[in-house]
């Protein structure tokens, strides 16, 4: 299909994780080459969905600037340059069973996809070269660092799911129709 072109809830958002050789990911991978590791998956098995997500975080490069105070002016100064390499949280609803193949898969580097879509997505349809609902996309290479589970005594348990980001994300793109 296209890209999103109505403002709507994100209720059809997913996070899905690709586990296999992303070995030829780097800086210079362009959506095409991350459509082709997702498209070549398993669902279940390589193709992960994060299960249960309660919360995303914002998706995208996060500007290099920093505001400085400057003694005896008021006024701050703004300083760009490099950062700390970006990390992002998303916040699951905790069911130790559904989060197992995340536990298996820390600290290794996988490809991520962040898709909003019009309609529901299902795993296996994500791994497909086309489909047939309105989607945008986003992907990078990073890792699974920690899961981190809070109990709660008034609400659902939930986890954190802590990821880094070893490369610049790519998109928004979108999957083709048929």
């Amino acid at each position: 299909m296209t890209h999103i072109s109505s403002l709507t809830s994100g209720i059809y958002s997913y996070m899905d994780v690709f586990t296999g050789d992303v070995s030829a990911i780097d800086g210079d991978s362009v959506v095409g080459d991350y459509a082709a590791l997702f498209a070549s998956g398993t669902p279940g098995t390589d193709v992960l969905r994060v299960p249960s997500p309660r919360e995303f975080p914002a998706v995208g490069n996060a500007a290099n600037i920093t505001n400085v105070p400057v003694f005896g002016q008021q006024q701050s100064s703004q300083v760009s340059g490099q950062s700390d390499a970006p990390s992002m949280d998303v916040t699951i609803n905790y069911v130790p069973s559904d989060i197992l193949d995340f536990e298996n898969i820390k600290g290794k580097e996988v490809a991520f996809r962040f898709m909003f879509a019009a309609a529901a997505v299902t795993e296996a349809d994500g791994t497909a070269a086309t489909l047939d609902v309105d989607n945008t996309e986003f992907y990078w290479k990073g890792k699974v660092e920690a899961i981190q589970p809070t109990p709660s005594l008034t609400d659902s348990n939930t986890a954190v799911i802590n990821i880094s980001v070893q490369v610049d994300f790519v998109g928004p793109s979108t999957i083709a129709a048929t």
